[in-house]
């Protein structure tokens, strides 16, 4: 069902690329479609986020979601967030891409475990991925969420 909704937008990102305007006027027509695409994803996964489901997420033990939560922060987050959640890693580095400092206080998440999920399962209309929508289950996104909150913050 997932893949049915996005293959539209899709088609439509790639006719607009091959066949929209040249020039100037073309890239911000690109652009706007892009940011227009990206909005509708962030819609997507808002209208998909249920934070009732991680309700039934369990750990053995206390420091099992921290564990599992650095694996995923090393595979999923660390690329852009940096190695100590700074904003400087490499792919934010090397793109010019803006990212927030997660270690800085006033954080507006600190001690937010549920807005954390939220925000990954989400994303964010510039450059952050709709975690929930490509890639990470819930129990993933849960234990990550742990993790900065326990290892990060």
């Amino acid at each position: 069902m997932r893949i049915e909704r996005r293959i539209p937008r899709a088609i439509a990102l790639c006719l607009l690329a091959a066949c929209g305007s040249s020039g100037e006027d073309g890239a911000t027509s690109r652009a706007e479609a892009l940011r227009q695409a990206r909005a509708d994803s962030v819609a997507e996964a808002e209208a998909m986020f249920d934070p009732a489901t991680f309700d039934s997420i369990s750990w053995v033990a206390p420091d099992s979601a921290v564990a599992r939560g650095q694996t995923v922060w090393s595979f999923s987050c660390q690329r852009c967030h940096g190695f100590m959640g700074r904003g400087d890693g490499d792919l934010a580095t090397e793109h010019h891409i803006d990212m927030p400092d997660l270690t800085r206080t006033p954080w507006e998440y600190d001690g937010d475990l549920a807005g954390i999920r939220h925000r990954i399962f989400v994303g964010h209309e510039t450059e952050m991925p709709n975690w929930g929508l490509h890639g990470l289950a819930y129990r993933d996104i849960d234990a990550v969420a742990h993790y900065i909150l326990e290892k990060i913050r």
